[in-house]
């Protein structure tokens, strides 16, 4: 596998980090905050492929849940939360914590664990896609943030509903398509 298909397989897989991130980003987070969310998700995006290198075929023996589910609910649970969190009567909206970051990063990397799995049969790509992944991931996960942000500044809370309903129904794409 050559570097460019690498390259090109990390923004794929940073495709649904940017769309989620542009909805949190009509949070008003802090840089700090971006940075950090940016960075949790680039880590993600790390370790997930590493993972499913080395627990592969084994884990879905056993668990007998489809992994879209889980993926579904945590999109659902954020998506509504920014919902509610919209027509709150404060101008700062703030409901990300770090437990926050950790969730989304997790739904966002999921994909990556499932191309970890693959890696058993391409030996000299094992270290350089994790790299290749938490760079892309990095990237569009701030660049959303950043892009979220400015339509916060012009929509107001109008922006943090749209987003809430953008990551349900991202959600519902989940649970519903393959």
């Amino acid at each position: 596998m050559n570097i460019f298909l690498l390259i090109f397989t990390g923004i794929g897989l940073s495709m649904d980090a940017f769309s989620l991130s542009l909805a949190y980003g009509t949070l008003g987070m802090s840089s700090n905050d971006k940075f950090l969310l940016s960075f949790i998700t680039g880590l993600f995006h790390f370790f997930m492929p590493l993972l499913g290198l080395l627990i592969g075929n084994l884990l879905f023996s056993f668990f007998l849940f489809d992994s879209r589910i889980v993926v579904s609910i945590i999109f659902f649970s954020i998506g509504f939360q920014m919902l509610f969190s919209s027509f709150k009567g404060n101008d700062e909206i703030k409901i990300m914590n770090y437990f926050d970051y950790v969730l989304f990063a997790l739904a966002v990397s999921i994909d990556s664990f499932s191309i970890g799995i693959s890696f058993t049969n391409f030996d000299n790509i094992v270290l350089l896609s994790p790299f290749i992944f938490f760079s892309c991931s990095f990237i569009f996960t701030f660049i959303g943030l950043l892009i979220g942000n400015k339509i916060e500044k012009l929509l107001g809370k109008l922006a943090t509903f749209l987003g809430g309903l953008i990551i349900i129904l991202i959600g519902l794409k989940f649970l519903i398509f393959k």
